[in-house]
């Protein structure tokens, strides 16, 4: 029997290129907020914007709302739809998987593993990326902040995804680019780890990872190892 059945996967600046994507799409809305009538310098508007996602986390849905009641001290709505409309358009022109992600998931269906994502993103906006990048099929299982009210490194959202998986730690690998969180929560429960260096946003240099990678097909590299062992 193989040892490793299933591996599990985090969303965004693992599979998804999030980080690009925002930058784009912010960067857009506020051209757009600009030229709408928002009277402030581009810089100076990205900067604020940021600042209220570091407050209120990189997934809040109501930061243009916030940002214009901080920057002007109300909501314009002329402004805002501005700025709604160009981040929408942008993030779906930007939003892309890395460079192998597909055939990777397609390799490790075709070797039998059960395929699941793990994500601190709110229900409905995880599936959005998986199925804009049409890989919302690959996955048995996807869990996300909505499905625990917990976040990673919380124990919480690796036990319910092996729950739905019925499968023990050691047969599943968690593949992450945040070793804070998906490292540090899925180790100590009895996974092991893969360490997504291409994905990491913070200069790590030492993981605490059983791998590091450059490459997510280097995920099937160590599957076929660890299944190949005796």
């Amino acid at each position: 029997m193989p040892k490793i059945k299933a591996i599990i996967f985090d969303l965004d600046n693992t599979l998804v290129d999030f980080m690009k994507m925002k930058e784009v799409a912010i960067d857009a809305a506020v051209d757009a907020m600009i030229d709408a009538g928002l009277p402030m310098k581009k810089e100076v508007a990205k900067s604020k914007i940021f600042e209220v996602y570091d407050a209120k986390g990189i997934e809040y849905q109501q930061v243009f709302d916030t940002f214009l009641i901080n920057a002007i001290g109300n909501v314009d709505n002329k402004i805002l739809a501005a700025g709604v409309i160009a981040y929408r358009r942008a993030r779906e022109s930007v939003l892309v998987s890395y460079p192998r992600v597909t055939i990777t998931l397609l390799e490790l269906l075709k070797r039998g593993l059960k395929l699941a994502v793990v994500s601190d993103a709110p229900r409905l906006q995880a599936w959005l990326r998986l199925c804009a990048l049409n890989i919302h099929n690959y996955f048995d299982v996807v869990v996300t902040f909505d499905d625990t009210s917990k976040r990673k490194p919380d124990a919480e959202p690796f036990k319910k995804a092996l729950e739905l998986l019925k499968l023990k730690p050691k047969d599943v690998i968690m593949v992450g680019d945040w070793p804070e969180r998906d490292i540090v929560g899925a180790k100590p429960l009895g996974m092991k780890t893969v360490f997504a260096r291409y994905g990491d946003t913070f200069g790590t240099k030492i993981s605490g990872a059983d791998w590091d990678i450059d490459d997510v097909y280097d995920v099937i590299k160590i599957v076929d190892n660890e299944n190949s062992k005796i």
